[in-house]
């Protein structure tokens, strides 16, 4: 496959590689190693420095002017044309754009399962990828979660390939997966497309492209799922469901069926993963384990034994008698009503970020009518929402810091203190990351200070 791939690229004079951070230079890494004469312009908004004679270096404006010379363009996902005239971008544009992901399934789209969905793509990712490489050989796991394509393009072989694709990366793709996931729909990253309907069609597009024996497994719950047309897609439809009839789902004595067979009963599936979001997530991976014939037995050991990702809904310890979690991945009102519904003591909710012009209307209900104490509001998000909130409850606080140490003062022993932004961190910290260790460390340092 990495011949075709570099095959592929030969074919092109003018290639420009988009943005030049992790995935960027994994692409610019991989060229190299097997042509080290192919004419490279790589564009970025940073000051790069390269030793090669055959490669141009420009500051990258974000303009669509400055893309069009090119034959082909490399996309790095963090990129976004949303500020672009988007008429402009499908006819002048669209068809220059290639990515990691595309390239990966234009020449190898059989042997991969795309995991997509507004949240829970890392934590179903990575779940399915123990589960098949506990009882399969040559298991991959690429793409959203940190693991750019090309660099494992090497070792794939014919191998099965989990891949997390976010928005940015289906968003130019004119491929779809052997099996393509959709684990939910909502609304988000109104930053990066011009409209939720953008967001949403970008997402679809992991199944758009599928032939009659392609599968396309996705939750038949979902509002704007259920929105969606998917009658005009060509792969087999597999559903996921809290209603029966579905390929698989879980009826009222809690009984989980797959293909109108009995698998597990939900008090079997004994995890730390917790909430039934992440229920709905392992009912996913069962029904990928059923078409792979895996042993079921062995696929509940794998679950039992799946330690839940760093920042979604982490418990990392009690402190000064405080249940203290970090759920910084909380970047929409949907994950924070999960996140507290879930935890059910949350005495403290600490929430608030960037303001994507997304609706709050749902969690300014979720919140007026919860048992939840303490409301610490931070920007930009935070004192928006709580202007509508009991003003006795309302907490508003600058910098993390400061919200640290309010949630000490004002949190009940034997309670929880949760931070679960609803929001996008990025209007104070690089990250979802960066801002949820950065709590961790607070708290931490609280106590020994």
């Amino acid at each position: 496959m990495q011949s075709k791939i570099i095959e592929e690229l030969q074919k092109y004079s003018n290639i420009a590689i988009l943005g030049f951070g992790k995935e960027g230079r994994s692409t610019y890494n991989y060229i190299r190693k097997y042509d080290t004469s192919l004419k490279l312009t790589i564009l970025d908004a940073k000051d790069i420095t390269l030793e090669d004679n055959n490669v141009s270096i420009k500051k990258y404006n974000n303009t669509l002017d400055e893309l069009l010379p090119y034959d082909l363009i490399i996309k790095t996902p963090g990129i976004a044309f949303a500020s672009f005239d988007q008429k402009r971008v499908e006819e002048e544009l669209k068809s220059k754009i290639t990515s990691q992901m595309e390239l990966l399934l234009k020449f190898n789209r059989k042997n991969v399962i795309g995991i997509t969905g507004t949240k829970g793509k890392s934590t179903t990712s990575t779940l399915l990828y123990n589960v098949l490489k506990d009882q399969l050989d040559n298991v991959f796991l690429v793409g959203n979660i940190g693991i750019p394509v090309f660099d494992k393009l090497d070792e794939f072989n014919d191998g099965i390939i989990v891949a997390e694709m976010s928005s940015h990366q289906l968003e130019f793709i004119d491929e779809s997966p052997h099996i393509g996931i959709i684990l939910n729909l909502f609304v988000d990253h109104l930053d990066h497309t011009d409209s939720v309907d953008a967001y949403h069609n970008a997402k679809i597009n992991i199944i758009r492209y599928q032939d009659e024996d392609d599968y396309a497994i996705y939750d038949k719950d979902n509002k704007f799922i259920k929105e969606k047309d998917f009658s005009l897609f060509k792969g087999k439809k597999l559903t996921v469901s809290n209603e029966e009839e579905a390929s698989i789902y879980i009826d009222k004595e809690l009984n989980i069926y797959a293909q109108g067979e009995f698998l597990f009963h939900k008090h079997d599936i004994i995890t730390q993963l917790q909430g039934d979001h992440n229920l709905k997530n392992i009912m996913f991976v069962l029904m990928v384990a059923k078409l792979y014939n895996l042993d079921m037995l062995k696929v509940l050991d794998s679950i039992r034994n799946f330690k839940p990702l760093e920042h979604r809904m982490e418990y990392f310890g009690t402190y000064e008698g405080i249940a203290f979690y970090e759920d910084a991945i909380a970047t929409i009102p949907e994950a924070t009503i999960n996140a507290c519904n879930t935890l059910k003591d949350v005495d403290t909710l600490i929430f608030g970020g960037m303001d994507r012009n997304i609706d709050y209307y749902l969690l300014i209900q979720y919140l007026q009518s919860s048992s939840i104490n303490h409301f610490i509001c931070m920007p930009e998000t935070g004192y928006k929402i709580a202007e509508f909130l009991d003003e006795d409850k309302v907490i508003k606080c600058e910098t993390l810091e400061e919200a640290v140490d309010q949630a000490f003062k004002v949190t009940a022993k034997g309670k929880v203190c949760i931070l679960s932004p609803a929001a996008s961190s990025y209007n104070q910290f690089a990250n979802f990351e960066e801002k949820g260790n950065r709590f961790k460390e607070l708290v931490k340092n609280h106590v020994s200070n």
